[in-house]
């Protein structure tokens, strides 16, 4: 810069450093041969996009990247204008991409993504990205399919629990035993009968009859 600058491109440049700073990423382009209608268009587009588009003089961006150690000196060359991206640098990207095809005075010569150098190539292929509306579009629809699974099956709980209450009162409010259940066997008939053989009887124990008479013994006797 020169020995005793100007106040106003000190403050030109203290702005580009500061937007460089904050900025997520920065796209150079050359714009030479869009009039003042495309300017507008552009700029609105950017806009939208979620950045900023500003042009400033190649000299004093020049001191403002050599300040914060950014090698850009040999793409500040011609009438240049910088993107500034805040909030989304794919959409950025597609905004002058897609401006580009239609003006074909519009250059996307390179630029910064942080701190890093990106070339026009690289450039397009972030603009080829899905942007962040996009992303978000897709994780919304994701979620929906399930949270409409998870709704219905709330609403189906009462309805099912008022099912279970009444099969409950019909049972006499217990619930009855399971149905494969296996049921009480009973003892086979012909087990009965061998047990109660093996118990004596009255037929079988020995009666007076069998038993010998006195008489019996006194004639043995004699």
């Amino acid at each position: 810069m020169d020995r005793d600058p100007r106040p106003e491109k000190v403050a030109v440049v203290e702005e580009v450093k500061a937007r460089l700073e904050s900025s997520q990423a920065a796209v150079l382009t050359e714009y030479r041969g869009l009039d003042v209608v495309a300017m507008a268009a552009l700029r609105r587009a950017v806009t939208q996009a979620g950045g900023e588009y500003r042009i400033y003089k190649n000299s004093l961006v020049r001191f403002a990247t050599r300040d914060l150690d950014l090698d850009l000196d040999d793409l500040l060359i011609g009438p240049n204008a910088i993107a500034f991206v805040d909030t989304d640098a794919v959409g950025v990207a597609k905004a002058l991409r897609d401006f580009a095809k239609d003006h074909a005075a519009l250059v996307i010569k390179g630029g910064l993504l942080g701190d890093k150098r990106l070339s026009a190539e690289e450039i397009d292929s972030l603009a080829q990205l899905p942007s962040r509306d996009e992303l978000l579009a897709r994780i919304a629809g994701g979620l929906a399919a399930p949270m409409q699974k998870l709704a219905s099956l709330l609403g189906a709980l009462p309805r099912n629990m008022a099912y279970g209450l009444r099969a409950l009162i019909e049972q006499g409010g217990t619930l009855g035993a399971p149905a494969d259940a296996p049921a009480e066997v009973d003892a086979p008939a012909e087990v009965e009968d061998t047990a109660a053989a093996v118990e004596p009887s009255a037929e079988t124990q020995p009666s007076d009859e069998t038993q010998p008479s006195d008489e019996t013994k006194a004639s043995d006797d004699a």
